[in-house]
């Protein structure tokens, strides 16, 4: 069968690449078309058997990926664009499903499009409809043949709003636990990079050009002030580079003063999140990757103030972290736009490595997180489930 996939943007990618694998395991004869990433593009690769296919990557998610109002504003020509691009890309390929991951903006206008079209459209990764815009749900059920969610608290709530889903555990787990960094020792990381065996603390700013531009400087003070402290001078500051990003969005804030104990590694980001003391994560799967890594963390979210006053108006969860939703409560701190600080963010490091009661706690927490989200073979299942429903229509 064809399998027309959209993703948008970094955790699109992963979930993307992993939900790929499943369909050719359960459907080796997959023909696969998609927008997404390196992750989505790699899985595709190791299935080709040669020869050219009609298949195969369309749009990076580089080129369109956008969060927050006053940015998808700035960015509205592009995106409505790619939008017909898409649209008529769909209509030559004509697949058999067209698979939308995350990424509502552009992927509604997709749903709709694709159902009107006589496409049969599944949904995976459920929007955050349970924590605004929730008027979406209606669009859901008008067109979307059926959603996929991935979050156990999202089950209760799509029950109480009439929608039909299919959940089959969460495809993190797989993507962690089968992970490099969860097989290669500390030993092989540090060599692989030419690192000094020193203690690290990870900084992740985020995978979009706006957070990593409010993100970065707080970081770097951070890292300037924890470096001073004489306890944490022998540390390792290490930014983890975002997929699709270069050196040119981060050099602004890496200096002479600075390079000694700041150091940026590409295509490192769980290795990085893995072999550190304690890290400090940009909302958003990053914090529940390091979760299911056990590595202690705070998590610190900057966007445009005009985007966070709406925003505060709107969304309707306690917490931005995927974690803390999942338990409902504060597993591990959230610090958002002035509240996160270099000064803010000190303390918190601090306490989790120095604080051994702390820093089990958190362990502790980190467990029953990994205990919600259900076993392995997450992905692979969803792609059981969604063959399962194109042969029933079929």
């Amino acid at each position: 069968m064809k399998y027309y996939i959209i993703a948008g943007e970094a955790s699109g990618d992963l979930h993307g690449s992993n939900l790929m694998k499943g369909i050719y395991a359960e459907d080796p004869q997959a023909d696969i078309r998609f927008w997404g990433g390196d992750l989505m593009s790699d899985a595709w690769s190791s299935y080709q058997s040669g020869g050219a296919v009609s298949s195969g990557l369309v749009r990076h998610y580089k080129e369109g990926a956008v969060m927050g109002f006053v940015e998808v504003l700035a960015k509205a020509g592009r995106l409505l664009r790619n939008v017909d691009f898409c649209r008529k890309d769909i209509l030559a390929w004509n697949p058999d499903v067209v698979i939308l991951i995350d990424y509502p903006g552009f992927n509604f206008k997709i749903a709709e499009f694709a159902h009107k079209a006589g496409y049969k459209v599944f949904y995976y990764i459920a929007p955050k409809v349970w924590a605004s815009r929730e008027g979406r749900i209606r669009k859901l059920k008008k067109y979307v043949d059926r959603l996929f969610i991935v979050f156990p608290f999202e089950k209760p709530y799509f029950d109480a709003k009439g929608v039909k889903y299919v959940y089959k555990g969460n495809p993190l787990v797989d993507a962690v636990d089968g992970s490099r960094a969860m097989l290669e020792t500390r030993e092989e990381f540090l060599k692989r990079n030419s690192l000094e065996d020193k203690p690290i603390i990870a900084m992740l700013a985020g995978s979009r050009k706006p957070e990593i531009s409010t993100m970065m400087p707080v970081l770097t003070e951070f890292a300037a002030k924890m470096h001073a402290l004489p306890e944490y001078s022998g540390y390792q500051f290490i930014i983890a580079g975002a997929p699709a990003r270069s050196m040119e969005d981060y050099s602004a804030w890496l200096n002479d003063e600075n390079k000694e104990y700041v150091r940026i590694l590409f295509g490192e980001t769980q290795s990085i999140i893995r072999h550190a003391e304690a890290g400090v994560i940009n909302s958003g799967t990053a914090s529940l990757e390091t979760a299911l890594f056990n590595t202690p963390q705070v998590v610190g979210y900057i966007t445009n103030p005009l985007t966070y006053r709406v925003a505060k108006k709107i969304i309707k969860v306690k917490y931005i972290s995927l974690g803390n939703l999942i338990v409902d409560r504060l597993a591990f701190k959230e610090f958002i736009q002035d509240d996160c600080n270099a000064d803010a963010l000190v303390t918190e490091i601090r306490d989790l490595i120095e604080n051994p009661v702390r820093r089990e706690k958190m362990l502790g927490e980190y467990a029953e997180i990994r205990s919600l989200l259900g076993g392995s073979g997450a992905s692979r299942a969803v792609a059981h489930a969604m063959i399962s429903e194109l042969k029933g229509y079929m």
